[in-house]
């Protein structure tokens, strides 16, 4: 006979549950004891609708964007929730149907139009989403909710009222960025996001919006592309979720996860796909990580490789004695560790759960140091080093395997 275990949370189901957005902030209940000295606001945004009508969400970043804030002020919290009024989620709402495809769910046209019209809005182009349910960050005195598309929705941080959508295309050649930018001590901001480059092959750019001026202009109307790094296939672009920056150098690491555009620009458009179609893994190209000087906005030609994972956040980069400390959050192969996260595996009982966390691809913290400067260092630990070609990485990098130091944010 088989025992059940739940999970020692138990209610972890509600996580994946609709909930209602709130008129005012709530007063939270606190066990313990909440500093005196701790005063401020913490802003953060999630998945919260999860079906529209009838027709459901399928994946886990599909739910429509709702924006949290937390509180803090004498030792008391409260909580307060709203919905980010995206065009995502107000067509839908105005429709009652989803209306604009998101990460694993597709779209359909209005079923009350006849078979002509639908038909021809299929040859509309492909409709981007703007739900922005990944992240906040400031850019000058403004704070903005985002997702991984060129669209980023200013929010106000006292109220959770939207305010507009901004299309990031409008300022730079990119088509679309992450939601981890870097913020500078100034308010400077570093992103990245894949471009079109020379000869319509595909790149990635590192976007800067600069610090709040005098003139009190809007920052991201001075956006600048300061540096552009190349792409391993010219027209499949790896996956972005994150990018490491010291105050010297900026770190992208190139993944074999991949984005098939002529996938993404076909059925898209003919057959009714997702983003999550257009996903795929190239089993022989493991990970390249490329540096580019932040200060002389220049790609340094040498790159690194190691074997393949899935990388989505950097824990710490840093420079060391002529080094760079790269800290990474990694999932071993070369598997899209996001086809595990479907709502219909999410909400299965804790033992199902686990069999599938199981089967993904499985965490591990791992450390690369690069030697910036080849030429005066001889050859060490695992690391081979042609000039002008590629290096390949192992795991083991001049006996750091399996130690970690804690990382320090924006070490100086």
């Amino acid at each position: 006979m088989s025992i059940q275990v739940e999970h020692p949370a138990g209610g972890y189901k509600k996580l994946f549950e609709t909930v209602e957005e709130l008129s005012s902030p709530l007063t939270a209940h606190v066990t313990g004891r909440i500093p005196l000295w701790l005063t401020g606001s913490l802003l953060r945004c999630g998945p919260g609708l999860f079906e529209v009508g009838s027709e459901p969400f399928y994946h886990l970043f599909d739910g429509q964007a709702l924006l949290h804030k937390f509180d803090f002020k004498e030792g008391h919290v409260t909580y307060h929730r709203r919905f980010i009024r995206t065009d995502a989620y107000v067509r839908a709402m105005t429709e009652k149907r989803i209306v604009i495809t998101e990460f694993g769910t597709c779209a359909f046209p209005d079923p009350c139009k006849n078979i002509f019209s639908r038909f021809f809005s299929y040859f509309r182009g492909v409709e981007v989403t703007d739900n922005a349910l990944v992240n906040v960050y400031p850019v000058g005195e403004d704070y903005y909710a985002c997702t991984e598309t060129n669209f980023i929705t200013k929010i106000n941080p006292e109220t959770l009222e939207t305010i507009k959508q901004v299309d990031l295309c409008n300022y730079v050649s990119v088509n679309g960025a992450t939601a981890h930018p870097h913020i500078e001590n100034d308010g400077t901001v570093y992103n990245i996001g894949n471009c079109f480059g020379k000869n319509f092959s595909i790149a990635y750019n590192i976007v800067k919006i600069p610090p709040l001026q005098a003139d009190k202009e809007d920052p991201i109307s001075k956006s600048e592309i300061v540096v552009q790094f190349p792409c391993s296939d010219r027209f499949k672009p790896s996956y972005v979720h994150s990018f490491g920056l010291t105050p010297n150098y900026i770190v992208f690491v190139e993944t074999p996860v991949k984005i098939n555009l002529f996938k993404f620009l076909s059925s898209w458009s003919l057959w009714g796909a997702n983003y999550m179609d257009c996903f795929e893994s190239n089993e022989t190209m493991g990970v390249w990580l490329h540096i580019a000087d932040k200060k002389r906005k220049k790609y340094l030609n040498n790159k690194y490789r190691t074997s393949p994972f899935n990388l989505f956040h950097h824990i710490n980069t840093y420079e060391d004695n002529g080094f760079l400390i790269v800290d990474l959050c990694c999932w071993k192969g070369f598997e899209f560790v996001y086809n595990y996260l479907y709502l219909a595996n999410l909400r299965e009982n804790w033992e199902e759960v686990k069999k599938n966390a199981r089967k993904a691809p499985q965490p591990e913290v791992r450390r690369y140091v690069l030697p910036l400067n080849i030429d005066k260092r001889p050859f060490f630990g695992a690391l081979n080093f042609l000039q002008g070609w590629s290096h390949f990485t192992e795991e083991k990098i001049d006996g750091l395997r399996g130690y970690v130091t804690f990382p320090v944010i924006h070490s100086q």
